[in-house]
């Protein structure tokens, strides 16, 4: 068996793209020609190079195993790492000295038998996360697999997912190049799926775009769902899966979009640096900005027509339909910016960063308002909690540091920390009645906590690596996207 530098190329892709680092993953992809190769990325399954590289480890740890004469060497390697693996004098020098000690060892009828010889617990250490050791859940939270629907279906990792606003229909996006909508309805216990297929036109005939799937939103009313995808397109779908309108401007992948709440304009952000409002009517460019010095990450709606846009060029900007520049530029970070949400005021926005810090910034002073410091790793998206004017504002971060963090803005201070995580947090999202927080992590866990006491009140462990966890209208459902292809719908309902 042979491997081509264009899987290999193919495999780091992807691994960038599991871990989190998409802006690495998006930067090595172009440099390396990946959308020229001829790879079917539906058909590399998920963690495809640690598991090569695990494989590897088990073979030249076998390798080492063997003696000249065919009988098993007890190896003395509880468990052989990558680093003794490339250094083949260091190994070359133990297997020496356990070669002498089992010559000596030869009269001790308590020899251990056959330590490791099938390789099954080798651990590869160097390549895992923080914490190797798996949480044991609490059996009082744990949430029964009665209570989960796993939807299958996705033939690749399922980045995205996002509940309908008027009823139980969950959108999922994935690397497949494919979205789905799954009909939860009360009276359907085996979900149909509608298969939204990402289509390009080669040759005159629609043809897999083989890109994957990173963004989608619905219109307010539930009637429309939106989808970016990594081959530069907008489209635009009926609830029946019918594409209804596809929009090309953006040279490159599409990272965020968002419609407004009239509902008559779609905002997306591109690679190619720029920021488009599109007319969701006529599917046409309305205006087309283009004031980042690097890739556009995020987007949020202010108003109808104006919105805030951030970049991996540490700058926010604040536009709008009509104006030829920005309104309003935010500096201050000094890593780029990974995501932005307007309060739901519209008179406060929040920003997120790789330099660790969350700021929150107003249209009323150039300087933030708050520059909250507190987590230790990238800080990877945040939220704001629902409009209650009986309790406080709060906003939510979830960090590569494995923790959640809840903050009280108006005081500028964090009132809990949010520790069960064993690995990056990925997504956070309120409850619709604000007293809960979900969050979902690459350790295949979902939490759900009380905002008021910051404890820990539900908990399902899935299969795959958790990127988004979204809420229905109603409060009673968590939606749940996962690095193996999974989606999952946990009932909250007594």
């Amino acid at each position: 068996m042979s491997i081509s530098s264009d899987e290999v190329n193919f495999l780091v892709y992807r691994y960038l793209q599991e871990s989190g680092f998409s802006h690495s993953a998006f930067t090595f992809g172009i440099e390396s020609h990946i959308s020229q190769s001829n790879i079917n990325g539906a058909l590399v399954p998920p963690a495809a190079l640690i598991s090569i590289i695990q494989k590897g480890l088990q073979y030249v740890e076998a390798e080492i195993s063997i003696n000249e004469d065919g009988s098993v060497l007890d190896n003395g390697f509880d468990s052989l790492s990558l680093i003794d693996a490339v250094m083949p004098d260091v190994i070359s020098s133990r297997k020496s000295e356990l070669t002498r000690q089992a010559a000596a060892n030869t009269n001790n009828t308590s020899k251990v038998d056959g330590a490791n010889a099938n390789g099954d617990d080798v651990a590869l250490n160097s390549l895992q996360a923080n914490h190797t050791e798996t949480m044991e859940l609490d059996g009082g939270v744990e949430i029964p697999a009665s209570k989960a629907t796993v939807l299958r279906g996705h033939e690749s990792e399922v980045f995205i997912c996002a509940w309908n606003p008027c009823n139980d229909l969950l959108a999922s996006g994935s690397g497949d190049s494919t979205a789905r909508i799954w009909n939860l309805s009360e009276n359907n216990n085996s979900p149909h799926q509608l298969v939204l297929r990402h289509c390009i036109r080669e040759g005159g005939q629609d043809v897999p775009s083989n890109k994957d799937v990173t963004s989608l939103d619905w219109n307010c009313d539930g009637t429309l769902l939106a989808t970016g995808s990594y081959d530069g397109y907008a489209r635009i779908w009926s609830t029946d899966g019918r594409l209804v309108s596809t929009l090309g401007q953006h040279k490159g992948p599409i990272f965020a979009l968002k419609w407004n709440k009239k509902g008559n304009y779609i905002l997306s952000a591109g690679v190619d640096k720029t920021t488009i409002i599109w007319d969701a009517q006529s599917g046409e460019c309305k205006q087309q900005f283009p004031f980042h010095s690097a890739p556009a990450l995020d987007v949020d709606w202010c108003s109808n027509v104006c919105f805030a846009s951030c970049s991996t060029d540490q700058c926010i900007h604040v536009c709008k339909l009509g104006s030829d520049r920005p309104i309003k530029t935010f500096q201050g970070h000094t890593n780029e910016v990974n995501a932005i949400k307007w309060d739901p005021t519209g008179t406060m926005l929040a920003s997120c960063s790789d330099d660790m810090t969350l700021k929150i910034w107003s249209m009323k002073q150039e300087c933030c308002v708050h520059d909250l410091q507190a987590h230790n790793k990238e800080i990877y998206t945040i939220k704001w909690s629902p409009h209650n004017p009986n309790t406080p504002l709060m906003l939510a971060s979830a960090s590569f540091d494995s923790t959640v963090r809840l903050w009280d803005v108006d005081r500028g201070i964090c009132i809990h920390t949010l520790t069960k995580h064993q690995e990056p947090v990925y997504s956070v999202a309120f409850s619709p009645d604000g007293k809960y927080l979900a969050s979902g992590s690459f350790d295949k866990c979902v939490h759900i906590w009380s905002t008021q006491t910051g404890t820990l009140v539900h908990s399902y462990r899935g299969t795959g690596g958790i990127f988004e966890v979204c809420w229905n209208s109603r409060g009673d459902k968590v939606g749940a996207s996962a690095s193996d292809g999974s989606v999952c719908v946990l009932d909250l309902r007594k």
